[in-house]
C-alpha cells in the first residue's frame, strides 16, 4: 500500500489549497478513504471520510462548510479542497486507507499545510 499526499504549502489566512493523494498497491475503489491531520504539538484528528461509493460520511466540525473531500477512482486519487483557511488548520495532512474515527487504517506520507500571514 502506498499513499502519497501532495499539495501542501504556505498560505495566508482566508486562502485555499487543494491536497491530493495518489494511492497504489490495493483496489482503491473498494475502500473508504480519509484525511487525517496532526497540528504541531497536538494529537491527530480526523478531518473527513469518504466511503467507497463516494458518500461523504464525516467532517470535523471545525472544517464543515470550508473543506470538501472527493475521490476520482479512475485516477486512484483522493482530494481535499480547503477554502477559507485559518491558522488553526496548520498541520501535517495525511491520507488514510480504510480509516475513520475509531478505526486506524493505513496512513501514508503527509503533506504540510501552514496557514500564516
Amino acid at each position: 500500500v502506498q499513499l502519497q499526499a501532495s499539495g501542501g504549502g504556505v498560505v495566508q489566512p482566508g486562502g485555499s489549497l487543494r491536497l491530493s493523494c495518489v494511492a497504489s498497491g490495493f483496489r482503491y475503489s473498494s475502500f473508504a478513504m480519509s484525511w487525517l491531520r496532526q497540528p504541531p504539538g497536538k494529537g491527530p484528528e480526523w478531518v473527513s471520510v469518504i466511503d467507497s461509493d463516494g458518500t461523504t460520511t464525516y467532517y470535523l466540525d471545525s472544517v464543515k462548510g470550508r473543506f470538501t473531500i472527493s475521490r476520482d477512482d479512475a485516477k486512484n486519487t483522493l482530494y481535499l479542497q480547503m477554502n477559507s483557511l485559518k491558522p488553526e488548520d496548520t498541520a501535517i495532512y495525511y491520507c488514510v486507507k480504510d480509516g475513520r474515527p475509531g478505526r486506524i487504517g493505513k496512513r501514508g506520507q503527509g503533506t504540510l499545510v501552514t496557514v500564516s500571514s
